[in-house]
């Protein structure tokens, strides 16, 4: 038979399209011609498909082969078709047998020697794999990543040979497995942070109804150490969080640097590009805020970013999403993570101390805390002061609870959102808002008066309300209560009429 069809997936954000090889052999001068949108590097494997054919002591037809990667309109990248393709030939000129290839798909980069090479995003195509209801024989540097997908049948093979012997059934491949922790990895302790008691219970908050946050105040008063403890609290990754987590990391390439059921923590440098945080290039990748979904964000110096680069946070926060345009195609990649910053108060940092080291004047100051917009600050449901301790009380003081104290009143509360609106009070819609956070008339009056006297916007009024209800829900009531509107206005002290 002179026409073959084998199955693989492409790469489109964190989707993986399904990708037809289909390869014919005709009389006519040899030659090798692969069309079907194909990129450099695609049209580049003639030559590794070549020479991993010879050398793994196979025939190299010396016809004319014409390579279809169907359909013709979805861009192909990267040296992931090299085994498909390797495959088609084979299978096209009566080298194995085509009737097995409808059973697989098969995603790898071929050596000249024929050895498999990793590829990217080779979870999400495993998924999709899984719910085509077929099995996936991909590079043994993948095999381990690709079977976190509970649905799909996973081989890992070395070499084209492997793949062959497997084909002819002679020597079948070994189905990998997925060595996936019942726990998470163990996350800094609260219990190391001695004082602070006010930004620890709004940490704690924070948590609980998955809401961004911001430090600000003096160097050295724990902002990072406190930021840093965030993970702890936070409940493990659940099963559909966790490969959601894995397929951005696994499209990024960096699946070893992200521990299975470990909620991700990610601390950009703040002369970080736009690209980076958000994602993008010229063959778009993820950035550190798709790489953070799931976790936590922290940008430390917040001010110190480029004012661009804090913009384009703007949009991710409120739809929890990156969309990534090209002339040839669009990537969307998750992007619902928590944001936490800290700031120093001034340039110097030491704006408002008593001993007098401060000498910004107040246009420093104001030009300083300018490069936080308006619009930005908004979307930041708490305003924590981390003041500056003197020697006697820090020693004084303890160490509070542990991580994992404080994490089962956060799951508590946590399990009440999702039983009454199936999210986090974070990601409550207005209407929601009005359904759970009903207020009594003289509350309703209160909180009218306190939004009037701030200057908020509508935004940060809804902010309001979310993290009284969080506040609500960490008491175990049902109706919310003046003190928690209180408490929820408490921590919107940077916020000014813009």
């Amino acid at each position: 038979m002179s026409l073959a069809i084998v199955y693989s997936r492409a790469k489109l954000g964190i989707n993986a399209p399904l990708v037809t090889v289909e390869v014919h052999l005709s009389n006519g001068l040899p030659s090798l011609a692969i069309v079907g949108l194909p990129e450099a590097a695609v049209k580049e494997s003639k030559d590794r498909v070549r020479s991993a054919i010879i050398n793994s002591h196979l025939e190299f037809p010396a016809r004319r082969i014409t390579v279809n990667l169907a359909p013709a309109d979805l861009p192909k990248e990267g040296g992931r078709f090299d085994l498909p393709i390797a495959l088609g030939i084979l299978a096209a000129s009566g080298q194995i047998p085509h009737q097995a290839l409808a059973e697989y798909e098969f995603l790898g980069e071929l050596a000249l020697s024929g050895e498999l090479r990793a590829v990217s995003a080779a979870l999400p195509a495993a998924l999709a794999c899984g719910d085509a209801q077929r099995a996936l024989i991909i590079s043994s540097e993948n095999a381990r990543e690709a079977a976190l997908s509970s649905i799909t049948r996973v081989y890992g093979s070395r070499s084209l040979l492997e793949v062959c012997a497997h084909l002819h059934q002679r020597e079948p491949l070994f189905q990998a497995q997925a060595d996936i922790p019942q726990v998470a990895t163990t996350a800094p302790d609260l219990i190391d942070v001695k004082g602070q008691s006010y930004a620890k219970r709004a940490l704690e908050v924070a948590a609980a109804g998955g809401h961004n946050r911001l430090f600000y105040g003096p160097p050295g008063t724990g902002k990072t150490m406190l930021a840093s403890r965030l993970p702890g609290l936070l409940p493990h990754l659940e099963e559909r969080e966790m490969l959601d987590v894995a397929a951005v990391y696994s499209v990024a390439m960096q699946t070893e640097e992200q521990p299975w059921r470990q909620r991700p923590f990610r601390a950009p440098h703040h002369t970080t590009s736009a690209i980076a945080l958000v994602g993008g290039g010229a063959n778009p990748r993820p950035g550190e805020i798709s790489l953070a979904h799931c976790g936590v964000l922290f940008l430390d110096e917040l001010p110190e970013f480029s004012r661009h680069v804090l913009e384009v946070l703007r949009e991710p926060l409120e739809s929890g999403e990156v969309r990534i345009s090209r002339a040839r195609a669009q990537a969307v990649y998750p992007a619902r993570f928590q944001l936490i910053a800290a700031m120093n108060p001034c340039p110097c940092g030491y704006h408002g101390s008593n001993d007098g080291r401060c000498r910004c004047t107040l246009d420093q100051v104001q030009r300083y805390r300018d490069r936080i917009s308006g619009p930005l600050l908004d979307r930041i449901d708490l305003h924590v002061a981390v003041p500056l301790l003197p020697i006697g009380d820090l020693q004084r003081a303890n160490n509070g609870e542990a991580s994992q104290v404080v994490r089962e009143r956060v799951v508590t509360a946590r399990q009440r959102q999702l039983a009454r609106q199936d999210k986090c009070n974070h990601q409550l819609s207005v209407k929601e808002l009005e359904e759970v956070c009903q207020l009594q008339p003289a509350d309703q009056l209160m909180l009218a008066q306190a939004i009037e006297k701030l200057g908020l916007s509508t935004r940060a009024y809804h902010r309001v309300l979310k993290v009284a209800r969080t506040l609500a829900d960490m008491e175990g009531k049902e109706q919310l209560q003046r003190e928690h509107i209180a408490e929820a206005l408490g921590y919107r002290t940077l916020d000014r009429q813009v």
